[in-house]
């Protein structure tokens, strides 16, 4: 039981990270950004590419290396979800959201197929695989790895949550949220204030990308749909635009996940987790804690 349960924790703490982007875009410009999958594939594969340009240091610290990839790989994602925030969804703003919602599809692919035409259409393996000696806490085992992986996670989601709820940026993105067009008056750059959302959930997102490729060791142009589909889904059973339920519903995902494969199957694994969904948006459609973003008009 407790290794499931350290297994579902483990899991869920990156879609926890991935559903954050999707749930940040969503409450402060109500967009369902469907290419923030994609972003995951894209800083896997940015650090793929960064861990293969640093060659014997890999081998002789991997885990340090790991880390240093992940920090440049969320500023690599960070700027491409900026970039496609500016060429994609800026000049559709005000246009109708089945607009918006056919652009999403579009980045997605065109980021998918984009990474096939350049890291080619076959799965990588990727420099760092992190195994190791494993302890037994409580009947679970658990490497040095996966504790190190998840305090990062809970590090980057504590510290959103500061950002949004501590600081005057935070201050600003829940003000935009409520009603853009008041924030223009008071003085708010409301462009600069959504790119920053967007920077702040991509780079998320290709930290997850980051770790899930080092600790599963192997990754492909279409790892990032799957994930974007888990994600999407946490953040709707924690509550979209909830940031703490947001984070919730990731980590229960995770748990629905790991037990829905033991008992189950495996084989069983997406359609346990998606049934749940449904279930669950019947009884509670607005998610866990609740849907804190207004419907503006």
């Amino acid at each position: 039981m407790s290794q499931l349960i350290w297994n579902g924790l483990f899991v869920g703490s990156f879609y926890a990270l991935v559903a954050l982007g999707y749930s940040m875009v969503y409450g402060v410009i109500k967009l369902l950004n469907f290419a923030h999958g994609d972003l995951y594939m894209l800083g896997a594969f940015s650090g793929f590419a960064m861990l293969g340009a640093m060659g014997g240091l890999v081998k002789s610290s991997s885990l340090v290396a790991l880390f240093v990839v992940l920090i440049l790989t969320m500023v690599a994602t960070g700027l491409s979800g900026v970039v496609i925030e500016r060429i994609a969804y800026r000049p559709l703003r005000g246009a109708p959201r089945l607009s918006l919602l056919i652009t999403a599809v579009g980045a997605s692919f065109a980021l998918e197929y984009g990474t096939r035409i350049v890291a080619g259409p076959n799965p990588k393996v990727y420099p760092v695989r992190l195994d190791g000696t494993s302890l037994n806490v409580l009947g679970a085992r658990i490497t040095w790895q996966q504790i190190a992986l998840m305090a990062v996670s809970v590090v980057l989601m504590v510290a959103l949550n500061v950002l949004i709820t501590r600081t005057r940026q935070g201050r600003a993105m829940r003000a935009i949220a409520l009603d853009p067009k008041a924030c223009l008056l008071m003085g708010i750059d409301v462009d600069k204030v959504i790119s920053r959302t967007f920077f702040i959930g991509s780079a998320l997102a290709g930290a997850a990308g980051v770790m899930a490729g080092g600790y599963y060791g192997k990754i492909d142009f279409l790892m990032g749909f799957i994930i974007g589909l888990k994600a999407f889904t946490a953040a709707v059973i924690g509550g979209i635009g909830n940031i703490p339920g947001t984070m919730l519903g990731g980590l229960l995902l995770g748990l629905l996940e790991s037990f829905g494969t033991h008992f189950v199957g495996g084989q069983w694994r997406d359609v346990f987790a998606f049934g749940f969904l449904i279930l669950f948006l019947t009884v509670r459609p607005t998610g866990l804690l609740g849907e804190r973003v207004t419907e503006r008009v």
